[in-house]
């Protein structure tokens, strides 16, 4: 569960962080995640996560919501039957603690702009 989220820091599970994070539908949370290019997210940033096969994706696309996803990552999660959602990163919260105990659950999160 996603305890807190306002702009640099997110709070899960009772442990804090200030830089972008993965969430794993097991639970598991890599820290420290950089993308590829910046305000883009492509296949390449999340293919660990794709490949525990989540039945959704929820990214965190920050604040203001800047992070954009690729074309090409939206048509291979398709491709795959993974569902995707890219939304503000406050909006993705309240998503990703809506579903997460109704399904597989993966998530980013890019947490300034």
């Amino acid at each position: 569960m996603i305890d807190d989220y306002s702009f640099g820091h997110i709070s899960v599970n009772g442990t804090e962080y200030t830089s972008d994070i993965i969430i794993f539908p097991d639970g598991r949370i890599k820290d420290s995640w950089w993308r590829k290019s910046g305000h883009r997210l492509c296949i390449e940033d999340i293919e660990e996560l794709i490949n525990t096969k989540p039945q959704i994706i929820i990214a965190g696309t920050g604040n203001p919501g800047l992070m954009k996803p690729d074309q090409e990552l939206k048509k291979e999660l398709a491709y795959r039957r993974i569902e995707f959602e890219a939304l503000s990163s406050k909006e993705a919260v309240t998503l990703y603690n809506k579903l997460s105990n109704e399904m597989m659950v993966g998530a980013c999160f890019h947490l300034t702009c």
